[in-house]
C-alpha cells in the first residue's frame, strides 16, 4: 500500500505527533508498505538539533520525507506554518506518488493541504486526533480570551473529524471527545507505539552514558534519582516536582531530580530550581536522542510524571518498558495508559499522595521489584510491532469506504470543503492556485 502521512510537526521539532509519525512510518516501511511523510522545512538553527539523533536526519530515514517551505509563527518559536502558495508543489508531488491513502496527523496548514489533496483526487482520508487544541491553545496564544481560543480549537479539529473517512484516537478519552463534539462516527483506538529497538540496552554504551553524565553533574553521584523525560514546557506542571523533591528529601536526603528533555520553559525551570535552593539536587540534560533514553530510565529509581494535559503520555510507557516504576497524576492520557496502578501508582493531583507513593517505591525494595516486573509486562502492549497491523486495518477500511462513497450526494457535500476551511484559517483562495492537471508519472 502507498501511504502519505501529513504532519505539521516533525523532526527536528520534537513532540508526541512527530514521534508517532516516525514510529509508524518506520514500521509500515519494514512491513513492506511505501510511505511518504509530508512535513515542514525548518530553519538551519532548528535543523542542527538533528545532529543529536541520527534517526532524525532525513538521509537516514527508511522512508521518503518531503519538506515544504515554511514561515515563522507569531505564537511559537518552535513551530512553523507551511507556505500556502506551495499547494501546487504538494499536489504535483502527490500525483507522482499516487497514494492509496492519506493519513493526516495534524490540524494546521500541512494537514489542511493533505485534506485538500484527498478531496481533489478522491483519495481515502484517515485522521488521527492527537491533540486537544481547545486545551492547548491557551498555552501558546495570550492575546485572545480563553473561550475564544477554545472555540477556535474545537472548530479546527471538528473540520477534520467531519470529513475524515476513518477517525483514529490514541486514547479512550480522546475518542469520547469526538462524541462530545457531536460527530456521529465510529472511532478506532490506536495509541502511538514504542519502537521495539528503543528498549535495546548495551552495557558498554551504558558506561559511556553514565560516565559522561556524572562527569557533567557530579552532584548527582550516589543519589537516588527521580526522573522526568519529556518536553520542558509550562503546561506539563513541572514545578510540582520541586515540591515532591522537597518532601522526599526530608525522608531520604540523598535524593535528586533529573529532567531529560529540552523546550522553551527550560531556562525558567532552571531559575526556579536555583531560587528554591535545589540546585545541588536537580540536573537538566537538555535534549537526548531517543536511542539513549533507555540508559536514563535504567539510571533512575522512580519515574515521576506530573502532567495533566497529555493526550497519551508515551514517556510513561517508555519508562515501563525499561522496568522503571511510574508515579503519575491520573488525568487525560495517563488514565488510558496506566488504567489504575499498573506499573506503578496513578494518583490524584495531590502533593501528599504523590510524594507518599514515591517514598513507598524508594523505601520498599520488594514493592519496587514487583512494580518493575508489572511495568515491563504492562508496557509491552504499546510495542509498535503489536500495533501497526491495526493501523493497516484502518487504512483498508478507509479504502473500502471510498470505493462506494463518491456519488452525486457526496460530491455536493464536498463543494463547500475548500471555502469553509480557507475562511477559518484566513487563507486567500488565489494563493492556492488552480492547476488541476495531474502530473504524468
Amino acid at each position: 500500500m502507498k501511504i502519505a502521512m501529513f504532519t505539521d510537526a516533525y523532526f527536528p521539532r520534537i513532540n508526541g505527533v512527530a514521534v508517532s509519525v516516525r514510529s509508524y512510518a518506520s514500521e509500515l516501511t519494514r512491513l513492506g508498505h511505501e510511505v511518504v511523510v509530508v512535513c515542514l522545512e525548518y530553519s538551519e538553527e532548528q535543523q542542527r538539533i538533528s545532529s543529536f539523533d541520527e534517526k532524525s536526519n532525513d538521509e537516514m530515514s527508511p522512508f521518503k520525507i518531503i519538506r515544504i517551505p515554511s514561515a515563522k509563527t507569531v505564537f511559537s518559536k518552535e513551530d512553523r506554518m507551511v507556505r500556502i502558495d506551495k499547494w501546487l508543489l504538494i499536489k504535483k508531488t502527490m500525483d507522482r506518488f499516487r497514494p492509496d491513502v492519506i493519513h493526516i496527523n495534524s490540524e494546521w496548514t500541512v494537514g489542511y493541504l493533505g485534506a485538500l489533496y484527498a478531496k481533489h483526487r478522491h483519495v481515502p482520508f484517515v485522521f488521527t486526533f492527537h491533540t486537544m487544541w481547545e486545551d492547548y491553545l491557551t498555552n501558546y496564544v495570550n492575546f485572545l480570551p480563553d473561550f475564544t481560543l477554545r472555540k477556535i480549537g474545537r472548530s479546527v479539529v471538528k473540520f477534520y473529524l467531519k470529513r475524515a473517512h476513518v477517525i483514529i484516537a490514541p486514547t479512550e478519552r480522546i475518542a469520547s471527545v469526538v462524541k462530545e463534539y457531536k460527530i456521529n462516527k465510529d472511532v478506532d483506538i490506536l495509541p502511538t507505539g514504542i519502537p521495539d529497538e528503543q528498549t535495546k540496552y548495551s552495557f558498554p554504551h551504558s558506561f559511556q552514558i553514565s560516565g559522561k553524565f556524572y562527569k557533567k553533574f557530579p552532584h548527582m553521584k550516589g543519589k537516588k534519582i527521580l526522573l522526568f523525560v519529556g518536553r520542558i514546557v509550562k503546561e506539563k506542571n513541572l514545578s510540582f516536582l520541586f515540591d515532591v523533591l522537597e518532601r522526599v528529601k526530608d525522608k531520604i536526603p540523598k535524593t535528586a531530580l533529573l529532567f531529560v528533555g529540552g523546550g522553551p520553559y527550560l531556562e525558567d525551570l532552571q531559575a526556579e530550581a536555583a531560587e528554591r535552593g535545589l540546585k545541588d539536587s536537580v540536573a537538566f540534560t537538555g535534549y537526548v536522542g531517543s536511542g539513549d533514553l533507555v540508559y536514563f530510565y535504567r539510571m533512575a529509581t522512580v519515574f515521576v510524571f506530573p502532567s495533566k494535559t497529555e493526550t497519551q503520555g508515551l514517556v510513561t510507557v517508555e519508562a515501563m518498558l525499561s522496568g522503571l516504576p511510574v508515579v503519575a497524576i491520573g488525568e487525560m492520557g495517563t488514565v488510558d495508559v496506566m488504567q489504575g496502578d499498573n506499573g506503578g501508582f496513578m494518583v490524584k493531583d495531590n502533593l501528599d499522595e504523590f510524594s507518599s507513593k514515591v517514598l513507598c517505591l524508594m523505601k520498599n525494595q520488594n514493592l519496587r521489584k514487583q512494580k518493575s516486573k508489572e511495568a515491563l509486562a504492562w508496557g509491552s502492549k504499546w510495542k509498535i510491532s503489536n500495533l501497526t497491523p491495526n493501523l493497516v486495518k484502518c487504512y483498508e477500511k478507509a479504502v473500502k469506504i471510498v470505493e462506494g462513497f463518491y456519488d452525486s450526494e457526496s460530491e455536493k457535500f464536498y463543494e463547500e470543503f475548500d471555502s469553509e476551511f480557507r475562511s477559518e484559517l484566513g487563507i486567500d483562495e488565489n494563493e492556492l492556485g488552480h492547476d488541476d492537471e495531474k502530473v504524468e508519472s
